[in-house]
């Protein structure tokens, strides 16, 4: 199975986030799309992610002076990212490897989607259901 699948059954929406917006509008924006990390991007280019681990972090290093600074404060700037064509496969490799729970998916530098460890498992557990079937299927003949 490939990235381009998981997309297809979840949808390519991704909620994004400025660089230059405050860590109280980034809060604001994780609790309207309730999801726990955003991609940040500056002109269509992926220039960063940011996760509610990282304003948790960052919160117990800096207090609630933390609530104005800019997300390009707490980003991480080294972002992973696959093409649709990659393998579920590999990618839950990398996650794994990486410690990854989010993953932009791009196309010639486009965001075209987002993939969670969440999805990753998700197809995973069908894809075993669906083994676990043919399987059975077989055994009975």
């Amino acid at each position: 199975m490939r990235i381009s699948d998981v997309l297809r059954g979840k949808g390519a929406d991704v909620a994004t986030v400025d660089p230059g917006t405050t860590v109280a509008g980034l809060i604001g924006v994780l609790a309207e799309h309730n999801v726990g990390a955003l991609v940040v991007v500056d002109t269509d280019a992926v220039v960063g992610i940011v996760s509610e681990r990282d304003v948790v972090r960052r919160l117990a290093e800096r207090g609630g002076d933390l609530l104005n600074a800019t997300v390009a404060d707490i980003m991480t700037t080294n972002v992973f990212t696959c093409v649709p064509e990659d393998s579920v496969d590999s990618l839950a490799a990398t996650m794994t490897d990486r410690r990854i729970r989010h993953m932009p998916v791009v196309v010639e530098g486009r965001l075209v989607g987002i993939v969670s460890i969440g999805d990753v498992v998700k197809i995973r557990i069908s894809q075993l259901e669906t083994d676990r079937e043919q399987l059975q299927n077989y055994i009975q003949g």
